[in-house]
This record gives C-alpha cells, structure tokens and sequence, in this order.
C-alpha cells in the first residue's frame, strides 16, 4: 500500500510560558487584546504536519511519500527525514521562500497560543499528484493534510477525478475557510480526520448535521484528547479506543500528527480500524512524553510492552508481528 501525506512543512519554535493564559485575560477587554508573555524556554524544532505524519510512519518501519512545498534551507531537514525512511522526492523547493515557520506558546495547563507564516507552503498548490503517483507505481490513500488552502483543495479535487481514495485532515485551516471550501474537502473522503472542537466547526460552517457528513464520508475519525478517539461509521457500531498510560506530559504539539501517523500504518498493514486506533493512540502517548514533534524513539521491546498492557495480549500480538 503506498501512501502519499501531502501537507504543511515547517520548523516549530516553541516557547513555555510559567503561567495560565487564562490569568492574564480581562473579560471586559476582550476586545482590544494586547499580550507579552515572558517565556522560560525556547526549543526550534522540526514540524509540520506533513513531515510529522511521515516521520511516525518512518519509525514505524513505513515509507510513505512527503507531498509538500518547502524552501532551499530544507536541506537538513530533509537528510534527517530521508534517514528516518520518509520518501522526500516529491518535495518541492522554491527558489525565492523559506520553509514555512510555526510559533507556538504553552502554558502550564498545556494550553497554546500559535501563530503560522506560510513561506514557501503557498506553492503547494503549484503540486500535481499524478507526476507523484507515476514516479511511485500509484497511490492507493492520500492524506490531506493542514496546507495551503488552495493546495488542499487541488490535491482533493484530482483525487477525486483521477479515482485515488485520500483522507481529509483540514485540522487547523478549518478557521480560515468557509463553509464552501470545506464542503470541497469533505465530501467523499475515504476518511475524515478531526478533534472534537474540529468536529463541531465543520458542521457549523458547513451547515451539514453530524449524520449528513458521516453519510458523505467511509470512515469519521474523531480524537477526543485524554479520551482516546471515537471511530463512525454508518450502520456500524462505533468504535472507541482509549488512550495509553502517559509516564510524563511534556508537550502535547504534534500528538494528533502521531496518532495519524499510527493509524495509517495499521491501514497499510491491513489491520482493523480498532488495531489502527490503538496504535496511533500509542504513538501519540510517546509524544506527549517528549518535547518536539520528531524527537521520540520507538524502542520496540519498551513499545510492545506498553502497547500490551494499554490494549491487551490479543491485539498487541497482531501490531507486533508488523513491527519485529
């Protein structure tokens, strides 16, 4: 099963705050918001959610495609993803941008305030994935991830006419588009991607009910933060996996991109969507536990043993066979 993750690429700054946010907000001067927060520490690491998906899946001893635009400081980073098994050829540099920057703020209830600058992500949209698909034999899944919003809806439409199953995962642009464009995204997705939060606004913006997009998509994947994930599908039970046993909580950036990366990879190893659940959820668990997107080890003896006690005898027996 080839697998192509088309989305953001970015490097993260991210900051910790020694406070609540929620302490520094007047209710009556919600309006003319002017903040500074004096923060502790500052780590620059590797991100977007495209290079995020693909390194857990590299990890997880995958290969799938990076789709994405970036610019000619790339070059690090993309040595580091082709040692970690991520297929970067499908890459596109600009000749006149930077890679794009992410700029995060967390305080001590793991709260975050972020901003984005788009860089050389804005031409993403200038990416064709048939010249993709033909250089690799054909795709069978592509994930949409957070991107330029014109890019999304380009990547979505020539899945769409050249017949290419792909999962929606619009995560942060939802904010940005209306309910036009995510209807575009939406609709006839192999798979929908979202938090619960995501969950809602899309509904709202596009004005479908709860039932009407699971009716316009296979499968509705749902992550529910401490809770685990909630998978719908129509005329199906649904299905809800719970999250594994953190040994710390130490950032939760990049969780989501990990429980994706795990899911998929139960999807290319042909498990069932609960095993797919679990072991994303246990991806997920090593990094809330580390600080950056990519700085966790899977260490598959410590992995397996966890995997077992959060999931049992049974299902850890059907991951490992994937992972030894």
């Amino acid at each position: 099963m080839r697998i192509a993750v088309t989305g953001s690429i970015a490097t993260d700054h991210l900051m910790t705050f020694p406070g609540r946010f929620a302490d520094q907000l007047v209710a009556d001067q919600l309006h003319t918001v002017s903040l500074s927060f004096l923060v502790d520490t500052l780590d620059v690491r590797r991100g977007g959610v495209a290079p995020n998906i693909c390194f857990g899946m590299g990890v997880l001893g995958l290969r799938p495609i990076l789709v994405g635009a970036a610019g000619s400081d790339f070059a690090e980073y993309r040595a580091w993803l082709d040692r970690h098994g991520v297929d970067t050829a499908s890459v596109r540099i600009s000749e006149v941008l930077h890679t794009a920057r992410f700029v995060c703020t967390t305080d001590t209830d793991h709260n975050q305030i972020a901003s984005f600058y788009t860089g050389a992500m804005s031409e993403a949209r200038q990416i064709e994935l048939q010249p993709v698909s033909d250089r690799v034999g054909g795709l069978d899944l592509v994930l949409i991830g957070a991107d330029d919003p014109e890019a999304m809806i380009r990547h979505t439409q020539e899945c769409r006419s050249r017949g290419i199953p792909f999962a929606a995962d619009p995560s942060q642009q939802l904010a940005r588009m209306d309910g036009e464009d995510i209807r575009l995204l939406v609709d006839g997705a192999t798979y929908l991607f979202t938090n619960e939060y995501e969950k809602a606004l899309i509904e709202s913006k596009t004005g479908w009910t709860g039932e009407e997009i699971l009716a316009k998509v296979g499968t509705r994947i749902t992550t529910l933060g401490a809770r685990g994930v909630r998978i719908e599908r129509v005329g199906q039970p649904v299905i809800e996996v719970g999250c594994a046993e953190e040994e710390a909580k130490v950032d939760p950036t990049g969780v989501g991109d990990a429980f994706r990366a795990g899911f998929l990879a139960g999807l290319e190893w042909e498990l069932s969507l609960e095993r797919s659940a679990q072991l994303g959820c246990m991806l997920a668990t090593l990094v809330i536990e580390t600080l950056g997107t990519q700085e966790y080890e899977l260490r598959r003896g410590h992995f397996m043993d966890r995997f077992t006690k959060a999931y049992g005898h049974e299902a850890a027996a059907e991951v490992k066979v994937h992972l030894s």
